[in-house]
């Protein structure tokens, strides 16, 4: 059985993919991190005010869906990071194109490329189209 993710989920989701990408020494990341990642205004539509509640309720509804865990990594605070590397088996220029529409939400395929190319080179619209086709042919 399926469930459509909530608007919620969706950010705090797209803000893990968003962040492994673009700030890896920054990932995985911590609730206090996430929540400034899932509320930051710029690269994000709509702007929300998420709370340290908000975020670590969307990340216990992730788990059991197997998107998000939380990081083997030992430190001071628990950290989390994504799991659509294996769950869906996505390489870097799916993951990124996935990204901004989990953050943005619809777009051009020219705004795709523009905004994913901060965190996968994509050189052409033909590639983002392909990108795209290759999500949209994914099994479920």
């Amino acid at each position: 059985m399926t469930r459509t993710l909530t608007a919620v989920e969706i950010r705090v989701l797209g803000c893990l993919v968003e962040k492994e990408l673009a700030t890896p020494e920054y990932y995985p990341m911590t609730i206090n991190a996430l929540v400034n990642a899932c509320n930051q205004k710029s690269n994000r539509a709509p702007v929300v005010e998420f709370d340290e509640r908000v975020v670590a309720e969307a990340l216990e509804s992730l788990r059991p869906l197997g998107l998000a865990t939380q990081s083997a990594e030992r430190g001071r605070a628990a950290k989390f990071c994504h799991n659509l590397y294996g769950k869906y088996r996505l390489d870097n220029a799916e993951m990124a194109v996935l990204a901004e529409l989990l953050l943005r939400g619809p777009q051009t395929g020219g705004e795709l490329r523009q905004r994913a190319s901060r965190m996968h080179q994509l050189d052409t619209l033909e590639e983002v189209e392909e990108v795209l086709n290759e999500l949209m042919n994914q099994e479920e």
